[in-house]
């Protein structure tokens, strides 16, 4: 029986990567993007042209309304939801907090705590046995950021990430016995778009000297991190958030 992933953010970086490597394990791929359609069409026609089924589906996970038409678009053309994968994110220009506009925050909150939390409400109340469902699994986005605080660049971000953690541990304790686990990737310094939108698209390059491989990782690498957690593979893990950083 096939299963369904849905993925917000898909279309570019560790979303896209993720999306593709989905449909060769066999799902059944949403690709959820905000803005770009045609780079989310480019990641369907991938999937696609190797024999898999794939869906762009448009909606800012911020914007409660959205979700909810994201989800209900899922449910009315893949069918039951089997994963969740929390990866929709956003960076802004690197600075000190105390040049950050209220704006801002609510902005870089609003997509990465919000939408994440949105999200996962809608995936239990499809998933969670308690609500008929079959179980699943999610997995959210966080970083390494969380850990470090990222000061004078974007102590927002980090903020955000630390609050996504916490969600993680906390949702895994609430559905554990609803047959869905919960689990994050940590990501670390990644190879992604998501520098430039900071205003520095070589930051990988700079600041790979402190990184005890001496490298950025890779969307792939990423990706497939995200998958073992998707999978039967990880039946006995729950409430994890699984560092890929390079050993950072």
């Amino acid at each position: 029986m096939k299963q369904v992933i849905l993925i917000t953010g898909a279309s570019r970086g560790i979303g896209a990567a993720t999306a593709r490597l989905a449909a060769e394990h066999g799902f059944d791929v949403a690709v959820n993007y905000a803005h770009s359609l045609e780079a989310a069409n480019a990641v369907v026609a991938d999937i696609k042209s190797g024999g898999g089924m794939a869906l762009a589906v448009q909606g800012d996970v911020a914007l409660e309304a959205d979700v909810l038409r994201i989800f209900e678009t899922v449910d009315e053309k893949l069918g039951a939801l089997s994963v969740l994968i929390n990866n929709a994110g956003i960076l802004e220009t690197q600075m000190r907090l105390d040049e950050m506009s209220a704006e801002r925050i609510d902005r870089v909150f609003g997509v990465n705590v919000r939408g994440s939390f949105l999200c996962a409400r809608e995936a239990v109340k499809r998933m969670s046995t308690k609500h008929g469902g079959e179980g699943g699994a999610i997995v959210n986005l966080t970083s390494k950021a969380s850990r470090i605080g990222s000061p004078n660049e974007f102590i927002d971000y980090a903020a955000s990430k630390g609050a996504i953690d916490t969600m993680t541990v906390g949702l895994a304790k609430e559905v554990a016995t609803e047959g869905i686990r919960v689990n994050a990737v940590a990501a670390g310094l990644i190879a992604t778009d998501i520098h430039k939108d900071a205003g520095e698209p070589d930051r990988p390059e700079r600041m790979k000297g402190a990184i005890p491989m001496q490298r950025a990782g890779t969307v792939e690498e990423v990706a497939k991190a995200i998958l073992w957690l998707a999978g039967d593979d990880a039946s006995y893990t729950t409430g994890s958030i699984l560092e890929v950083t390079g050993g950072r």
